[in-house]
């Protein structure tokens, strides 16, 4: 098993590509070691002193590290993790990822969220999963979008620039009701 390593617009952040399908369908977000329990790859990740994040998706894993510790010490243990978790076949999450299923039916949405959530899905999250991180819908009320940044986008220094100069001026070109753009 040979595993590839991309930089991501996030110091804190190294995405992993084990050259295999890591999830099914949707994505885990694990910010911390406590929320890795359905997961064993990212429990073993977490084993790591220096690991503070997982998340995972459809090809690749996202790590986040310490602040002050440096990747070129860590990043040998992570893919030592990692090959040794697939290659001894273990699965990588037990139960329904968390973007396997939507919250609230779609005959709920309006035509506006509708449109907002087609955006986001075919132009946003692809960019964004190929920097190693994923972007989610949560709310539009009074103008304002609401969206949960995941992996190496949650504390990233470019996150608020891809925010408002990319999505934010995206979602008001084609949506005129959308006025701002807001990460929780």
């Amino acid at each position: 098993m040979f595993i590839q390593t991309e930089q991501t617009p996030n110091p804190a952040t190294l995405k992993f590509l084990p050259g295999c399908t890591v999830i099914e369908s949707g994505t885990a977000n694990f910010p911390e070691r406590g929320a890795a329990s359905r997961s064993p790859l990212a429990e073993r990740l977490f084993e790591l002193p220096e690991v503070t994040g997982v998340f995972l998706g459809a090809d690749f894993i996202t790590v986040t590290k310490i602040g002050d510790s440096e990747w070129h010490q860590l990043k040998p243990a992570v893919l030592a993790a990692i090959m040794e978790h697939f290659t001894a076949g273990r699965p990588v999450v037990i139960g329904d990822p968390d973007g396997a299923a939507e919250a609230a039916p779609a005959d709920e949405d309006n035509e506006i969220v509708a449109q907002i959530k087609e955006l986001l899905e075919t132009r946003v999250r692809p960019a964004v999963a190929m920097d190693g991180g994923d972007i989610t819908f949560e709310d539009f009320e009074d103008g304002i979008v609401y969206l949960h940044m995941q992996g190496s986008c949650a504390g990233c220094p470019s996150s608020t620039a891809t925010l408002k100069a990319g999505i934010e001026n995206m979602l008001r070109h084609y949506i005129p009701e959308v006025v701002e753009v807001r990460a929780i």
